[in-house]
């Protein structure tokens, strides 16, 4: 990895080295070679679920030219079935701390030794793709990912795909037009490509907006660290000295800041600087198997991205050392995806305690071989003993749809809904909604640092639509579907056609991590979700539906829509990309977002507190989280009711989570070609997500003990730390 000049870094590295594990039960058995004929170019087998949805007739403007270059394209290799499932199995010994390999982390060598792919079979793939003309740039130790490079002529030639140029929504992509195809000798450890195709993973921030219909008063709260620390309870942690100090918290980029003392900026105005003086930052582009370059400034407006992720990472562990890693993207790969890998599969003295991403893709538009990606990815994470924090989108539960009205049904990031990695939903503050004096929880004036929070807020879904039952009961409407299908959706308050959206925290099923759609990017046909984690199963409200859902847990994460949002000191001044903000003045008149990309960075410094206070890393740590909310809400749900967020004391409480019981996260939706998806209409334009299109199944409504909305629910810091478990295990 890349050493940047700052304390920060030597920070983080030292941390980093006192982790090393000292393994006192070894993992058992070594990869067996699995291609056992020899490749006949005659006998070929499709990788299914590798096209992207937009590649289609409509779209269609060609094929690209034969020498067209697709140069660090990623070949994502499979382990044997056997080798499968002693990983998952050496995974629950890692978290049972019952077992002799309870925290028992394993170093990338080691990972790669045992449950990597054999050197024999890396070595027919990397043969069979020099053969068709194609460079090896790389190959990760373990053998799981390939690093390869060549012309589209070569890939139509290899691969039997063409790539065309396609036109969507006014920016010009290329992508293959249909699944590649192999040697069927190859198939048992070839998964496929990533990607063939330039289509990026959304950054899940969300600007603030313009609601002042909805705040009766006018004033909206721009939250600050101060305020998130009186809400989620973090202010006794910190007093007692949990701060993050002595861990490292990487967050997942595609660019470098626009400017680093955006950083500094935001911390000494609201005073987390001076009582938090050990908080650094550093940006590292790291280098492994496949070839990382450094970003720079991307240009796109994702740096507004990494700046909040950076930003609010420290803003929950103020003495954390914040790593930004950032790839430059190649024409087929997000770089994030690869700095993640080399950091994985790299030095233990560069591996950090915690990960935040909070970018997304739906299972269905991502495609098998990206799903895999980053399961495989998320998977070593948890066993060499690092915490992954994705945001589970801002797209209700239609995340295909990227917020807009839906028009392919109930589908869930990709990014987010893999059994090893903890998925943060999105809340909203719900007293607007139920007409409670905002007066309740806010100080009429600011603290020195900005704050003003008195105490926990009382949380509902975060949903920016329509079809929520909380805005149609707060304006009156008759009914969702009333509200929604009125003409140019007005009120007397004034147009409210920016409601027409799908626009909030997104939670759901896993339904499309492997297979193929039936089309567009819809969940059905050989589609499948991952299936239901152990510790998942069980905790009252979650369904008994076999597959991994989420969210896991959810903090605040609405852009403003009933009355706060987020403070972000990013000061690019390019409006094109969303900028246009300066950080002189009142934070209030700085940039404002909300999204999940928010409450993932928090979630992730909060278990960096964790982390600190144990002296352990905890993998992924829903073992725990799910245990915890287990004990607090009871087999039958009944002793939730002492933890509901409406009810609870809001200075004084011992709960971990706050159960959230009112409000939903559905979206609007309307048929594509006439033909309804996941969409509950009553002869009108417009219709209401649902789980059935001929009957009102509302997806998803907020319950007690565990939602699709909000998952367990949000989290009390400081009670999250004094009922962790004692039993810690080795570093």
């Amino acid at each position: 990895m890349k050493k940047l000049k700052g304390s920060g870094f030597l920070i983080y590295c030292a941390f980093a080295v006192s982790l090393a594990p000292a393994i006192l039960a070894q993992p058992t058995g070594h990869p067996a070679a699995v291609i056992r004929e020899g490749v006949n170019e005659a006998r070929l087998i499709a990788l299914e679920g590798n096209t992207r949805p937009e590649a289609n007739a409509q779209n269609d403007r060609g094929i690209v030219d034969d020498s067209f270059q697709l140069d660090h394209m990623l070949l994502q290799l499979k382990r044997s079935p056997e080798r499968e499932a002693a990983l998952k199995q050496y995974i629950d010994e890692l978290h049972d701390a019952n077992s002799p390999n309870f925290h028992q982390w394993l170093t990338a060598a080691q990972f790669a030794e045992y449950y990597g792919v054999a050197q024999s079979d890396v070595d027919a793939v990397t043969g069979w793709l020099k053969s068709h003309g194609f460079a090896i740039n790389g190959v990760q130790p373990g053998g799981l990912t390939i690093d390869f490079g060549g012309s589209a002529g070569q890939v139509r030639g290899a691969f039997h795909t063409e790539i065309h140029n396609l036109a969507v929504n006014g920016a010009s992509h290329f992508a293959n037009t249909s699944d590649p195809q192999i040697p069927a000798a190859l198939e048992p450890v070839v998964a496929g490509v990533v990607s063939l195709h330039n289509f990026r993973p959304k950054p899940l921030l969300v600007p603030r907006g313009q609601y002042t219909y909805i705040n009766s008063s006018g004033t909206f709260h721009a939250l600050v660290p101060g305020d998130i620390a009186t809400i989620y309870n973090l202010n006794p942690a910190f007093l007692l000295g949990f701060s993050g100090k002595g861990t490292s918290i990487m967050v997942v980029e595609d660019t470098y800041l626009y400017a680093t003392s955006d950083w500094s900026t935001f911390r000494s105005t609201l005073g987390l600087s001076k009582a938090f003086p050990s908080g650094t930052l550093s940006q590292v582009s790291p280098t492994g198997a496949v070839k990382c370059t450094n970003p720079g400034l991307k240009g796109n407006g994702d740096d507004g991205e990494a700046i909040i992720d950076a930003e609010w990472a420290s803003a929950a562990a103020p003495n954390a050392a914040i790593v930004l890693a950032a790839c430059k993207d190649t024409i087929t790969t997000f770089g994030g995806l690869i700095a993640l890998e080399n950091v994985l599969n790299g030095p233990a003295s560069e591996l950090p305690s915690v990960v935040s991403i909070s970018y997304g893709e739906a299972e269905a538009s991502n495609g098998a071989a990206a799903n895999l990606a980053y399961s495989t990815a998320y998977q070593q994470a948890d066993a060499e003993g690092v915490s992954i924090f994705v945001s589970s989108g801002d797209e209700d539960a239609a995340s295909a749809d990227g917020g807009n009205v839906s028009t392919h049904g109930i589908g869930i990031s990709g990014f987010t809904s893999t059994p090893y990695n903890v998925s943060v939903g999105g809340t909203d503050f719900g007293y607007t909604a139920d007409n409670v004096n905002a007066a309740t929880y806010w100080n009429p004036t600011n603290k020195p640092n900005f704050s003003s929070a008195l105490s926990y807020i009382q949380e509902i879904p975060w949903n920016n639509s329509c079809a929520g039952t909380l805005v149609v009961k707060f304006l009156g409407a008759t009914g969702p579907l009333s509200l929604c299908n009125e003409s140019d959706v007005t009120s007397s308050s004034g147009s409210l056609n920016f409601l027409l959206n799908s626009a909030g925290g997104s939670g759901g099923p896993s339904g499309c991590a492997t297979g193929t759609p039936t089309s567009n990017g819809k969940v059905g046909g050989t589609c499948a979700g991952y299936p239901k984690p152990s510790w998942q199963a069980g905790l009252f409200g979650n369904p008994s539906d076999g597959v991994r859902d989420i969210p896991d847990v959810s903090l605040f994460a609405s852009n403003g829509f009933w009355d706060a949002y987020y403070v972000v000191c990013w000061s690019n001044p390019d409006t094109k990309v969303g900028g246009g903000f300066n950080c002189t003045g009142a934070p209030s008149t700085w940039a404002g977002f909300g999204g999940t990309s928010v409450s993932a960075p928090i979630m992730a410094g909060i278990q960096a507190l964790v982390n600190q206070k144990t002296g352990s890393r905890w993998g992924n740590p829903n073992p725990i989280y799910y245990s915890l909310a287990a004990s607090e809400y009871g087999a039958a749900g009944t002793a939730a009711a002492l933890c509901n967020s409406n009810l609870v004391n809001k200075t004084s409480n011992g709960c971990v989570f706050y159960d959230i019981t009112q409000g939903d996260n559905v979206g609007v939706c309307k048929a594509q070609l006439l033909v309804a998806t996941d969409c509950f209409r009553f002869f009108t334009t417009y219709g209401l997500l649902s789980t059935s299109n001929s009957a009102d199944q509302p997806a998803y409504s907020a319950n007690t003990g565990w939602d699709f909305p909000t998952g367990i629910g949000s989290v009390n810091a400081f009670n999250l730390l004094r009922k962790w478990p004692t039993t810690g295990g080795s570093q």
